[in-house]
């Protein structure tokens, strides 16, 4: 009966910040007026802010927390180290600066297409991973977010060198850096959705050998599995899930940490319980973090990224100050 509590909870939650992304907004539409036009009535204003505005924007905010929520347990999982996530590792760094690249070159956020997004995350993971195996300190969680953050500091650095080039590349790269889900549309959501699609199908061919492959590289082989084809397919698998959420909302930090944290603390060490959480608290997480930076000082919006990280930071600090490191 607990259990079944535990896996409610999420969704319970998800539910309402769903509703509450469609009824409140930094604009002048009342709560009451949108809730008439959430059930077909109200005049033709409330129902466009609703179904064109709202609407595409919780979906988006909803799949970009369900990918970085994903990756994020999905890393942690392959070097068995709580602090792995995407925003510290590299990987929403390197997607950020293919991305920024492509808009240098003439791209713009609005014709962006998730291939370069996903490119650079890839890139920025092998990186870091690459560097903890050559010092061979892949198992250290402290060392692998030296690792991460040296990584992440240097394109972040060239991303703002690039920036420096073009002032019409810097405003646009300014705006979207920061990361946020406002003015998306559908036709970028359906975008992401092809590659959604594939990263699920190989998650669930590697989800029952990742599981073995907690229990020690000779267990897994032992059982059959291949552990070099299991973390080449994760590593592919993280860098989809991230470049579609990159290419939606920019890099958003701690999202990818907070969501198996959280998972984790209902459901256990278990990699295969903790995707099943993961499923609703990231939306829940990202479509709570951005109704709230529509409300806090509207009519303007805060950056979501500067919401994700509020919230993300001090579950930073939490792992890393606790008197036993815990591992997966």
């Amino acid at each position: 009966m607990t259990t079944r509590v535990h896996y409610l909870i999420p969704w319970g939650l998800l539910l309402l910040a769903a509703l509450a992304s469609l009824l409140f907004g930094a604009g002048s539409l009342p709560w009451q007026e949108a809730a008439s036009a959430l059930v077909g009535q109200g005049h033709e204003d409330a129902r466009f802010v609703l179904l064109e505005l709202r609407l595409p924007r919780l979906a988006v905010g909803a799949t970009v927390g369900l990918a970085l929520g994903v990756a994020g347990a999905l890393l942690q999982a392959l070097t068995r180290n709580p602090l792995a996530e995407p925003g510290l590792l590299g990987v929403s760094a390197g997607s950020a600066f293919a991305v920024s690249l492509a808009i240098l070159f003439g791209a713009s956020t609005a014709t962006l297409t998730t291939l370069v997004a996903q490119a650079g995350a890839l890139a920025g993971c092998a990186l870091v991973l690459a560097a903890t195996r050559l010092q061979g300190t892949g198992q250290d969680p402290v060392r692998l977010v030296l690792a991460g953050a040296t990584v992440t500091g240097l394109l972040l650095s060239l991303t703002s060198l690039l920036m420096l080039i073009d002032q019409r590349a810097a405003d646009e790269i300014r705006f979207w850096i920061t990361g946020s889900v406002a003015g998306r549309q559908w036709h970028q959501w359906w975008a992401t959705l092809p590659s959604l699609a594939l990263a699920t199908v190989v998650i669930l061919t590697v989800i029952r050998p990742l599981a073995s492959l907690a229990l020690g590289e000779r267990v897994a082989m032992g059982l059959g599995h291949r552990p070099g084809l299991i973390r080449l397919l994760v590593i592919l698998v993280v860098a989809l899930l991230v470049g579609a959420a990159t290419a939606l909302a920019g890099p958003l930090v701690f999202v990818g940490l907070v969501v198996p944290f959280a998972a984790r603390a209902l459901a256990g060490a278990d990699i295969r319980r903790t995707l099943w959480l993961c499923l609703p608290i990231g939306p829940a997480l990202v479509v709570f973090a951005d109704t709230l930076s529509r409300l806090l000082v509207a009519p303007s919006e805060l950056p979501l990224g500067v919401i994700t990280a509020l919230v993300g930071a001090p579950v930073l600090m939490v792992i890393v100050r606790a008197r036993r490191m815990p591992t997966l």
